[in-house]
């Protein structure tokens, strides 16, 4: 059978990029450290905080009650596990009218050391601040105009000043205490007092202008793909070529 001259000609493939064996070492290199780098870098840092605790707890743990006095090997997080229920129970004595007197005679002595008191004072209502659920500090994330005209850092909101900080600030207008951030590394920054009007507050998260921040901009918040959409997307596609290939197969053959 010889093909119809007015039949249309067969498409040619598209031609695949050519990548070297060096290139494809390169790529599979690459793939396999995105997949692998995160995943690496949690487990190291969850590992250290364990192994840390473990090292702080482990001293005041005696020996009969230590899980390597009858294992031929120690075992991680098990000073992890103590701290935690100390805690939980320091939380519950501490809740209760004895625990509550405890607790005010230890800040009265602690009141009474000069050196002590300020360190004390200042990491108790940063403490109560970011533990507590209550306070308003850092959940809001804004932008300022910093460190030159036309350059906008972005920083963390904190509370107003105190009377005494609030009249000495020139101006009359309402100043509002923020934190920026440095990156990469967001535990170190700048802090000071700026107006409430060159504040631009934005639609983001504490979590997200950290990651923001840690990335040095690489990664934006909503970059991620949702996994409903995608899952969407892929039923979508699957359902169309399943069509298809129905079609396909319910079409009668042509007879020369």
């Amino acid at each position: 059978m010889t093909p119809r001259d007015d039949a249309p000609a067969p498409l040619d493939p598209v031609p695949e990029p050519h990548t070297g064996l060096m290139g494809r070492f390169r790529n599979y290199f690459l793939t396999g450290l995105v997949v692998t780098g995160p995943i690496a870098i949690t487990l190291y840092l969850v590992w250290w905080f364990v192994t840390w605790v473990d090292g702080v707890v482990r001293p005041f743990v005696p020996l009969a009650y230590r899980p390597e006095t009858y294992l031929p090997y120690v075992v991680p997080g098990w000073g992890l596990v103590v701290a935690f229920f100390t805690l939980t129970l320091v939380g519950f004595l501490a809740a209760n009218l004895i625990g509550r007197t405890l607790v005010d005679v230890g800040e009265t002595f602690l009141g009474r050391i000069p050196a002590v008191r300020a360190i004390y004072r200042g990491l108790k209502q940063v403490f109560e601040t970011l533990f507590s659920g209550k306070g308003s500090s850092f959940r809001k994330v804004g932008l300022v105009e910093f460190p030159s005209p036309g350059m906008w850092s972005i920083v963390l909101i904190s509370q107003s000043p105190n009377e005494d900080i609030a009249r000495s600030l020139p101006g009359q207008e309402e100043h509002v205490s923020v934190f920026l951030p440095c990156s990469p590394n967001p535990t170190t920054g700048f802090f000071f007092y700026v107006p409430k009007s060159r504040i631009i507050e934005v639609d983001l998260t504490a979590e997200d202008a950290a990651t923001l921040i840690m990335s040095a901009g690489v990664v934006q918040p909503g970059s991620a793909p949702d996994p409903k959409k995608a899952a969407a997307l892929a039923g979508v596609a699957n359902a169309a070529r399943i069509a298809n290939a129905s079609a396909l197969k319910a079409q009668p053959a042509k007879v020369e």
